[in-house]
């Protein structure tokens, strides 16, 4: 490989990254979207030949645990145990407070309450990679042009530090698995007209919801759910589209559109702060550019998503902002179309980051980075400084 195209793919590998996450993205929707044809057209009370289960409705199934009998089977079975959990949580205090949104707002914030030292350590980790960038850079200078030793130098230049870069990525894949159950929740559980076994923890009914037995249609020919999740005439199951693009044909939520302008600016929080005497770095372009375009991406996921997920995803967003306003305080948040107010100019964070010291203990013996420190400091010390009031040169003398 040449190196014109290595360093055309080190541009691009960001948005290879972003592109093959959402293709992963599109084949968990698929594997989570339960399989059924159309919706019976039976009026409740009325008697026909029974349906084969294959041509029925997903909602018209009553829901129970996967059998893992297929690849996607299986996949559904790995997940159960937290689908369960979500969907007795959202139950229960639904049942307790009679509000499935107050519901949805409570089981996020015990979801994240739960989850607060593992983001913390995300932010931390973020914030630290920030603080060495410049070390980082005067490392490639260094080296530049050996690409094995900047790797090496960098690898041990992380261990002195204490930095693992790759607790960064940790809390976004376990989000990204909480959501895959939290969108069968609301596309599965709250759709279904019997999810009575899926409230059943070894053999124990936890929640009784006294759903029927067979299912029953409304006028609209659809499955009457167990459970209403219909909250201010917006059912929470179903994706909440204001409008159609014309051309497209694709719905725009409102939860949408405030689900990716918070997205917006938690992605603007965790950026440093831009020093106009400075330009932005290649890295620092692309982080900006793509914060730009996934809050874009999310806003037509308001077409196909259940609008309680957008809830669920606006209200952990909101509890990120303020876990890194305390972390790392309005980070890039401003300048913001021009404006630069002073508070956030002399904000200092609740519980701010320090950067990493090197720590003697974890310093890699006779790597390149430290026999390279070691040269640099011991030529310091035997180069004798030049004293100009001194001794003259011979040139000096012969004058």
């Amino acid at each position: 490989m040449s190196k014109t195209v290595r360093l055309q793919f080190r541009r691009f590998r960001p948005w290879i990254g972003l592109a093959l996450l959402l293709v992963f993205a599109a084949v968990i929707l698929a594997a989570c979207t339960p399989v059924g044809g159309p919706a019976a057209t039976l009026a409740p009370g009325q008697t026909a030949t029974p349906t084969p289960v294959a041509t029925l409705a997903p909602a018209a199934i009553p829901l129970h645990p996967a059998n893992p009998t297929d690849p996607f089977s299986l996949f559904a079975f790995l997940f159960t145990p937290i689908f369960q959990a979500l969907f007795i949580s959202l139950v229960a205090v639904e049942q307790a407070t009679g509000s499935m949104v107050v519901a949805i707002i409570v089981v996020t914030l015990l979801v994240r309450v739960l989850l607060i030292p593992l983001y913390r350590k995300q932010i931390v980790s973020q914030k630290r990679m920030q603080l060495l960038a410049p070390e980082l850079k005067e490392i490639q200078r260094r080296f530049k042009g050996d690409r094995a030793k900047v790797q090496e130098a960098t690898q041990a230049f992380y261990k002195e530090r204490g930095v693992n870069p790759a607790q960064g990525c940790l809390p976004l894949i376990l989000q990204f698995m909480l959501l895959i159950p939290m969108y069968s929740v609301f596309s599965s559980g709250l759709q279904n007209f019997n999810p009575t076994a899926m409230l059943r923890v070894f053999g124990v009914q936890l929640i009784n919801l006294n759903c029927p037995t067979s299912p029953s249609l409304n006028a609209a020919g659809h499955v009457i759910p167990c459970i209403n999740s219909v909250v201010f005439g917006v059912d929470l199951s179903q994706p909440a589209v204001l409008f159609t693009l014309p051309v497209i044909g694709l719905g725009i939520s409102i939860l949408a559109i405030a689900s990716a302008f918070l997205q917006l600016f938690q992605s603007r929080m965790t950026l440093p702060r831009r020093d106009p005497s400075t330009p932005d770095d290649q890295n620092t372009k692309i982080q900006r550019q793509s914060m730009l375009f996934l809050p874009f991406i999310s806003v037509f996921y308001g077409g196909f998503l259940p609008a309680g997920l957008f809830i669920y995803w606006i209200v952990s967003t909101v509890f990120s902002l303020g876990q890194q306003y305390l972390i790392i305080g309005w980070g890039g948040m401003f300048p913001l179309l021009g404006w630069d107010p002073a508070f956030a100019r002399a904000h200092k964070p609740r519980f701010p980051v320090a950067i990493p010291t090197v720590d003697p203990a974890k310093r890699v013996a006779n790597s390149v980075l430290t026999v390279t420190d070691e040269r640099a400091a011991k030529a310091a010390t035997t180069i004798r400084p030049r004293e100009r009031g001194g001794r003259q040169g011979r040139r000096g003398r012969r004058r």
